[in-house]
């Protein structure tokens, strides 16, 4: 890796990248736009510098896509709306679009009244974005997935299962996406 210049390519985002070694004792970086300017100890070999920035440019990117997110305040809307569904409302303090949820559609904080939600449920239809939220304000007075559980969220959210069906669905798509022959992935990509 030189120092000045360069371009790369970040999980399809393209990045200019300036690099410069200087005397410090880590490696840090800042986004500025489309531009990584990322410094480095003069002990760290061009090679491992390589392999240190697609990581820092991914954590950077995703920080900066969640402050995108985070400023319209429309997700915090539909939690009071759901929340004004059950008997009795759970608090509702902030709620936040996140891009760090690999596993999960969502999660509730009880203590600080924060719902975050993965950010790829902005992209899909608005009933099942609700039903995540009911799913997770259910939770405050069912931690488990008891039949007493699901009676609440199929008392606030009666296309709770139709929810689940599909974001099961989607996250059986997204694994299996790169496995589908080419035929079949332009098939699925016509539908709709």
């Amino acid at each position: 890796m030189q120092e000045g210049l360069q371009t790369i390519d970040v999980d399809g985002t393209v990045l200019q990248l300036l690099v410069t070694w200087k005397r410090v004792k880590n490696v840090n970086a800042r986004l500025k736009g489309s531009t990584l300017m990322v410094s480095a100890p003069m002990s760290v070999s061009p090679h491992r510098l390589a392999e240190i920035i697609p990581d820092l440019a991914r954590r950077l990117l995703r920080r900066s896509r969640s402050r995108e997110l985070n400023i319209d305040g429309e997700a915090e809307a539909i939690a009071r709306k759901i929340a004004s569904r059950f008997p009795k409302p759970p608090e509702i303090r902030e709620v936040r679009w996140v891009t760090t949820q690999r596993a999960r559609w969502g999660s509730y904080s009880a203590r600080t009244g924060t719902i975050r939600l993965n950010a790829s449920l902005r992209q899909m239809p608005t009933w099942v974005l609700e039903s995540v939220v009911a799913h997770e304000l259910a939770h405050v007075f069912h931690l488990d997935h008891s039949k007493a559980f699901y009676e609440l969220l199929n008392s606030v959210d009666p296309r709770a299962g139709q929810a689940h069906s599909f974001l099961e669905g989607v996250a059986w798509l997204a694994s299996s996406w790169e496995d589908l022959p080419p035929v079949e992935r332009a098939q699925l990509m016509k539908r709709g």
